[in-house]
């Protein structure tokens, strides 16, 4: 640390030997600076803020039933794709700067200037967007950040409907060529139906349901057709002997003496079964209804010890004439079962004769309805779609679904935003000293002097017999002191420069010297 003191200390003794010089450079550096930050043209900034508001009321109530784009998303491409070469040539038209351009060259040149200044901030999620642009001329500025707020409203607008109609164009097209489809595969759906009659597939079932289902109704109706033969047969059997019957009552069996009785006693026997399930055998209706019982059972048995034993004919046998009856109805069910039997054999065999070209159709006709079907689905979902892509024209029309809202308009600046003269004059000030000292130093070491013995010895690396001390007579003194006194003044000179350049600035204003 020490050492690099000393090498520092060194250079500033050889840089004072070249102060005069380091003083003149600062003030050549310092006025020539001044005036150049002084003649810099002034920069007006104009700027405004926007509120975009996307929460709308009707966002949650057409919820599913509109179509709802990312207006948020929308809005924040809007913003960063705004300072675009077709909007700014859209602003340099709504501000009127193309009346003075000439050349392409002028035009390329105000297109990467504006490019340059126009400034536009977002602060995110709270959707306020602050568009700003600097000129030398405040009516530009304030032109020009009107013409940027113009196209960022309508911009993102005009796009949100430029998209809806384009979709709503994509979705017309595509109906009427589904809705072409569709005709089509009904036609054709329509003609295999002529071709193939009598092979489509019934209730949803295909030909090995079919023909299952029909051996099963085949089976079934032969089984049936056996019982019916073996009921005939038994009633036939029945039948062989028809002789002389006589019917005597034994015992207690009266039963068939009175028909008429026999059925009453037969319902009121019904009707206590029923009473049975409900009540008790203490219960009044059941009480009476065994008594009633009673009593007919009762003058049954004395209408059967009156009545006097008869003779019947076969013929005239009333169970004779019901087996009769009986085997009419039997012989009919056997005919019918018959004829069901050979029409199923019939459709089995049609079945099972058909048993390659049948399956082959059913492939076919599911092929053509899977392909209606799927047409069919399509053209329903893109008219659904275009209804909801009508609505939304309609809500969007209606309603301001996106609220613009301008927080601060753009007004024309008064006073300049730029440049910083005060905070720039300083900088020069710095500069110009630290450019000065810079110039002593590099002089200091173009025309390299020996401060000491030390130096000397270090550098030319020989020893150092002696040294010669400089006494300076007191007129020498007084012109050494004399000459540190104008140095100082002469830096305390550029300070009060600086002082009064600042108040000058300050005081008188600009525009009337320029």
């Amino acid at each position: 640390m020490s050492e690099l003191l000393a090498q520092l200390a060194s250079l500033l003794r050889a840089a004072w030997n070249f102060r005069w010089y380091a003083l003149a450079s600062s003030w050549v550096l310092a006025l020539g600076g001044w005036v150049f930050v002084y003649t810099m043209p002034d920069r007006f900034e104009s700027s405004a803020r926007v509120y975009v508001d996307t929460q709308s009321m009707l966002k949650p109530l057409m919820n599913g039933i509109a179509v709802q784009p990312n207006v948020d998303q929308q809005i924040s491409i809007m913003s960063k794709t705004l300072i675009s070469r077709p909007n700014i040539e859209k602003v340099i038209r709504m501000a009127d700067l193309d009346l003075k351009i000439k050349a392409t060259e002028e035009k390329e040149s105000l297109i990467d200037r504006l490019t340059k200044r126009i400034s536009i901030k977002s602060t995110g999620r709270d959707n306020l967007f602050e568009i700003a642009y600097e000129d030398t001329k405040p009516e530009t500025a304030r032109n020009v950040v009107q013409a940027l707020m113009t196209i960022f409203v309508e911009g993102s607008l005009g796009d949100k409907r430029k998209d809806a109609d384009t979709a709503r164009r994509f979705l017309d097209e595509q109906i009427k060529a589904y809705e072409q489809k569709l005709v089509q595969a009904e036609n054709a759906l329509k003609e295999f139906k002529r071709q193939h009659i009598g092979q489509m597939p019934e209730d949803g079932k295909d030909y090995y349901s079919q023909l299952t289902a029909v051996g099963g109704a085949l089976n079934q109706a032969k089984l049936e057709l056996a019982e019916a033969q073996r009921s005939r047969d038994a009633i036939k059997s029945q039948l062989a002997g028809d002789e002389l019957v006589v019917i005597t009552p034994q015992g207690d069996d009266v039963t068939g003496v009175n028909p008429e009785l026999d059925a009453r006693i037969q319902a009121l026997k019904k009707n206590l079964d029923s009473l049975r399930l409900n009540y008790t055998e203490q219960h009044p209706d059941i009480v009476a209804t065994k008594r009633i019982i009673e009593q007919l059972e009762e003058q049954r048995k004395q209408e059967a010890k009156t009545r006097k034993p008869t003779a019947y004919n076969s013929a005239q046998n009333p169970g004779i004439q019901q087996l009769k009856m009986a085997l009419v109805d039997s012989e009919a069910k056997v005919a019918a079962l018959t004829a069901r039997v050979a029409e199923y054999t019939n459709r089995y065999n049609q079945f099972k004769a058909a048993a390659n070209a049948i399956p082959q159709v059913e492939a076919d006709f599911t092929q053509l309805n899977r392909d209606y079907q799927v047409n069919k689905q399509n053209y329903e979902n893109l008219l659904a779609r275009r209804e909801s892509a009508h609505l939304s024209g309609e809500m969007d029309a209606s309603a301001n679904v996106v609220d613009f809202r301008v927080i601060d308009p753009p007004r024309m600046p008064v006073q300049p935003s730029a440049p910083n003269r005060p905070l720039l004059m300083a900088a020069v000030l710095g500069v110009a000293v630290a450019g000065g000292l810079a110039v002593a130093l590099l002089l200091s070491q173009l025309r390299p002097t020996f401060n000491s013995r030390r130096e000397l010895r270090e550098i030319t690396g020989l020893p150092i017999l002696g040294s010669i001390s400089m006494i300076w007579t007191p007129e020498q003194q007084r012109r050494s002191r004399r000459g540190i006194w104008i140095y100082a003044s002469s830096y305390a000179g550029l300070i009060l420069m600086f002082g009064a350049v600042m108040a000058f600035q300050h005081l008188v204003p600009r525009s009337l010297l320029m």
